[in-house]
């Protein structure tokens, strides 16, 4: 069992309170990079000349990357409506570079179109993500073009509005589900979701933002004693997974009901 340890920081800021990226190619270490360029040979090979670039995100491009532990998170953007794109082969490379590369405990990818990222609204979760917490390993840097961000009401609205349905569709696919690799998975999905969302509670009372596990569990359990080991589970969840869908939706009837009538309050305030 990983144990639950205080690691993680808050994003920086600038001296007007936007976030800045922190992420580096120097940060990553030499152990990931092989498993890299295979993901950016595999976007490059099936996406081809609809391909417009890629980033890495979260903690390896941060210098946290721990070996056999960390996911490698990737995100290409595409020059076409991603309806337009063909992803079928998607999970056979995942699945590939996940047996092929031990270092890493899973990788992700994640395709979107340049019209998505570049929304003038500035509202897309995945526009603030490349902003603030990713490095771009290929083609044209689109993080100089997307708006900066605060840790303010915007930011939690990223969190807190979709948390209703994201717990829904948990459930849903967790019920009645006997594949023990999609429980598991889902599992940390959700209980991610869940940290974050806590964080995104205070956010506008202390102007900070994480995507880390443990500080945001600690900032949101100092506005909410009163609630400090339920989320201590949904960390304890997110890095142990159980493989119990029905504890797992227990745990997402009570808990995870309470923060959604508590993120529905925050939003209308």
């Amino acid at each position: 069992m990983t144990q639950i340890k205080n690691i993680g920081q808050f994003c920086p800021t600038d001296n007007r309170g936007y976030i800045i990226n922190d992420t580096s190619l120097k940060n990553i270490q030499p152990g990931f990079h092989k498993v890299i360029e295979e993901v950016v040979n595999a976007y490059d090979f099936h996406l081809k000349d609809q391909l417009h670039s890629i980033y890495i995100r979260g903690s390896v491009p941060r210098g946290f990357g721990i070996e056999q532990v960390s996911d490698l998170d990737t995100i290409a953007v595409t020059t076409k409506d991603i309806t337009d794109v063909d992803l079928a082969w998607v999970d056979q490379v995942q699945n590939h570079l996940e047996n092929d590369f031990d270092i890493v405990s899973g990788v992700e990818f994640a395709v979107f179109s340049i019209d998505e990222i570049l929304s003038a609204d500035n509202t897309s979760i995945i526009s603030f993500i490349i902003k603030t917490h990713s490095i771009c390993v290929y083609g044209k840097d689109l993080i100089p073009s997307i708006p900066d961000y605060k840790a303010d009401n915007l930011l939690a609205g990223f969190h807190l509005n979709p948390l209703e349905n994201q717990i829904q569709t948990a459930k849903y696919d967790l019920k009645d589900n006997d594949d023990i690799e999609d429980i598991l998975d889902c599992c940390v999905w959700i209980m991610k979701i869940i940290v974050r969302a806590g964080l995104a509670l205070v956010i506008e009372r202390e102007h900070k933002y994480t995507r880390d596990l443990y500080p945001a569990y600690q900032l949101f359990s100092r506005h909410y004693p009163e609630k400090e080991n339920d989320m201590r589970q949904a960390v304890q969840y997110a890095v142990n997974p159980v493989e119990e869908p029905d504890r797992i939706i227990s745990f997402l009837n009570t808990f995870g009901n309470w923060m959604i009538h508590e993120s529905k309050g925050q939003m209308r305030t």
